[in-house]
């Protein structure tokens, strides 16, 4: 958990002579407690917590309708943070435990948004939720889960596009296999196999489901290696006219999967690690991201690596590939979070996923990027002092 470090205790009558000046204008966690033992603490998250102190905690001025906690206050205790997305989450945990019955509404924090084949239906069908059941061992159930995307709406329009590539059902209605059913739009349009007038057999059916879900889980890669062997027998039975509608089909193919966040993919596979500036110099925050979840944070000190035998990549190795236990929290609220940091803009920080492997090379590369002196608008160094390269650094 990402404690809130520091601490202060609170005298209106002294504020301004030990309290104001003491306090960092930098961004910040800050949770002021409340001098009655019963009475619930207030927690902020600011981008100058100096200022917002002063604010909250400042003289009292009758003629003003601000919030003012002067009277409220016995102290504060903060975490000063290096970017958005260490506040959002440090926010997040301790919300979480002093408001357990309302910080989703603090937050305005919802679930992330996600495909779900559910498989528990005789005939399923690809559909939004925001609900992920998990089972004991916390991984999700019931079905196959794809994403998370930026909105529901962006959700639903990329299973429509996706939903084009496959005859599965998108009606929400109870199958019965009537043949005097009518049918509908889809299934006249050959665009569904038609189980509700039993156009197909439950076999046929369970087989273009799998597709769908061998889709989500390979990111379009089943389709496409399907879809390439067939386009190369048929060329070498130069059958040209068949090879080149399945061309067609590899270039709509393509089309879909263009539009396709890096970031979607099955829940159970969604590895990867977040990188942060963290607030201290030289230092790198690393947020990993396993099977949609967040585990618990390390921060990288490159000035304390360069004195020490083991090497960054080293460290890294360690932390990623030890056998400790699954990260545990809310699936979707963890989701949400990741998703809330990386479809912002502009985005702060970098992040990695890992394929069959980590790429160390490449996120060595990145904490040097993130390390290097920001400019501000005159193009001058603001955060001045040499850079340790933390590829070099041994």
């Amino acid at each position: 958990m990402l404690e809130l470090d520091s601490g202060l205790e609170f005298d209106a009558a002294r504020a301004e002579e030990r309290f104001f000046p003491v306090l960092p204008p930098q961004p910040a966690v800050c949770l002021i407690e409340a001098r009655e033992e019963k009475a619930e603490p207030f927690l902020i998250r600011t981008q100058n917590l100096q200022r917002r102190l002063q604010r909250l905690l400042g003289p009292i001025d009758p003629s003003s309708k601000r919030l003012n906690l002067s009277d409220f206050a016995r102290g504060i205790r903060y975490r000063l943070t290096g970017s958005p997305f260490e506040q959002s989450l440090t926010y997040y945990q301790h919300a979480k435990q002093f408001f357990p019955k309302r910080y989703r509404e603090l937050m305005r924090l919802r679930p992330a948004a996600v495909l779900k084949v559910n498989l528990r239906n005789a005939y399923p069908r690809c559909y939004v939720t925001r609900r992920i059941p998990v089972d004991e061992a916390g991984l999700p159930t019931g079905g196959a889960y794809y994403g998370p995307f930026a909105s529901r709406r962006s959700a639903q329009a990329f299973a429509e596009r996706i939903l084009d590539l496959f005859k599965v059902r998108r009606c929400q209605i109870k199958i019965r296999r009537d043949p005097t059913f009518p049918g509908c739009l889809y299934s006249e349009m050959k665009m569904c196999l038609a189980p509700c007038f039993a156009g197909c057999t439950k076999e046929e059916y369970d087989v273009e489901v799998q597709r769908l879900v061998q889709f989500l889980e390979t990111s379009g890669g089943s389709l496409r290696s399907t879809i390439e062997e067939e386009r190369g027998k048929a060329s070498e039975q130069l059958d040209f006219e068949r090879a080149a509608a399945l061309h067609k089909k590899v270039e709509k193919l393509d089309e879909v999967l263009r539009g396709r966040p890096e970031l979607t993919r099955r829940i159970q596979d969604l590895d990867a690690v977040i990188l942060q500036r963290a607030v201290e110099e030289q230092t790198i925050g690393v947020f990993r991201v396993r099977g949609g979840r967040l585990a618990e944070p390390f921060f990288l000190r490159f000035t304390e690596i360069a004195s020490q035998p083991r090497s960054a990549e080293h460290i890294f190795r360690e932390q990623f590939e030890s056998t400790s236990a699954p990260a545990d929290g809310d699936l979707g609220e963890h989701l949400r979070l990741v998703a809330r940091w990386f479809y912002s803009n502009p985005r702060e920080g970098e992040i990695f996923f890992r394929e069959k492997d980590w790429s160390y090379r490449r996120i060595l590369r990145a904490c040097s990027r993130l390390l290097a002196p920001k400019t501000d608008e005159a193009g001058t160094n603001s955060t001045p002092g040499p850079v340790q390269s933390p590829e070099g650094a041994s």
